[in-house]
């Protein structure tokens, strides 16, 4: 384990005290050999405010980058499809600063990026999807605003959300392509790996029958297989338990989820619900959450099991996603810099049987959400 440079440092809480806080762990992407912080930094936040008013801008965003650094991130998850590619961007000027061979960047394909002006007549027709085009483009388009030599894990992304560099260690699909057959995908990931430009590949929100249909066609034909999936998972969203979860457990394949708190929902009380800027602006990726009863329900018990434990609501939420075998390390956001300490000390709480029962059992069948 590396030294974070976090030993023997205090996290203040919202209560008036400090805590010891945790040093950062590490943990293996399911059996893959790739160690990952146990805390994943979503890039996501991070852009332009042209983009989104929510948005970091470089400068703020580099500050954000070096203290999660030095409190032992390694691994870093973002996308061509943020902010048109400056998340990247960004990430790749950070890199500059830190041994490459040290941190995990992940990224993924399949979303098209670009002024559609600019690609002629046809568009940004040929700028999504799995296709094999594609994947190769947007590897190479990556490599270069990220300005590295190699991706980590790349992961194809699917249809549904609205919404120099050389080669990367991880490219996840972002989403499954009905229109490319399968083997085009797998057999094109597959060559990107062996050209050196990748070490490693997954996918985000899928239907397990997706999954285990490309997992499946890889082992098969002695093909690059996926080490990981990155699903939506909280405690307002839990769907993933029914067949996600087991499959990937049963594969050996690791579990990065992303939103465990809910876009923010699980990590302040109803009356301050939408006090943010992005709860305000992204409404319509808010719609039904905190609109059950059953979900505001959940929303008291985070409040009340972090006022008996003394966390705030975020570190409770984020623990229970911690606490679940299957997760390697969730995907975490930060808006404000003071936030990271905050968000380290979740590693230490553990939440006894009685807890966990006590915020889950809530819980309702929802409809699926992020990829359909």
């Amino acid at each position: 384990m590396i030294n974070s440079g976090y030993q023997g440092r205090t996290v203040p809480t919202e209560f008036g005290h400090s805590k010891p806080a945790p040093k950062m762990p590490y943990v293996r992407l399911g059996k893959s050999g790739l160690k990952l912080s146990r805390l994943i930094l979503g890039m996501a936040t991070y852009g332009t405010k042209k983009d989104v008013a929510w948005r970091i801008e470089e400068e703020e965003a580099l500050q954000h980058l070096k203290r999660a650094w030095e409190l032992g991130f390694n691994t870093f998850d973002t996308s061509n499809f943020y902010c048109n590619g400056i998340s990247e961007e960004i990430l790749g000027k950070f890199l500059k600063t830190v041994p490459r061979e040290s941190v995990v960047v992940m990224t993924k394909s399949f979303h098209p990026v670009g002024d559609s002006e600019k690609q002629g007549p046809a568009g940004l027709t040929m700028t999504s999807g799995n296709n094999r085009k594609h994947i190769f483009d947007n590897v190479k388009l990556a490599l270069k605003r990220l300005d590295t030599d190699y991706i980590d894990v790349l992961q194809l992304s699917l249809p549904g959300i609205r919404g120099s560099a050389q080669l990367m260690k991880a490219l996840q699909l972002h989403r499954f392509d009905y229109e490319t057959p399968i083997e085009e995908t797998m057999t094109a990931l597959h060559d990107v790996v062996k050209a050196g430009f990748l070490r490693y590949i997954g996918i985000s929100s899928c239907w397990a029958w997706q999954f285990h249909a490309m997992q499946n066609y890889a082992l098969n034909n002695n093909l690059t297989p996926f080490v990981n999936c990155q699903n939506l998972y909280n405690l307002l969203y839990r769907e993933e338990e029914r067949e996600m979860m087991p499959l990937l457990k049963y594969l050996g394949v690791g579990s990065t989820p992303w939103s465990p708190l809910a876009r923010g929902h699980l990590a302040r009380p109803l009356s301050r619900a939408y006090e943010t800027v992005r709860s305000t602006s992204d409404a319509y990726h808010d719609e039904g959450l905190l609109g059950a009863e059953w979900e505001k329900e959940v929303n008291r018990r985070v409040e009340q099991l972090a006022e008996k434990r003394g966390y705030n609501m975020a570190q409770i939420g984020l623990a229970w996603v911690l606490h679940k075998d299957a997760v390697a390390a969730p995907i975490v956001g930060v808006s404000k810099i003071e936030r990271f300490e905050e968000t380290l000390a979740a590693l230490e709480i553990e939440l006894s049987v009685e807890e966990i029962k006590f915020l889950e059992e809530p819980y309702q069948p929802r409809s699926t959400a992020s990829f359909v």
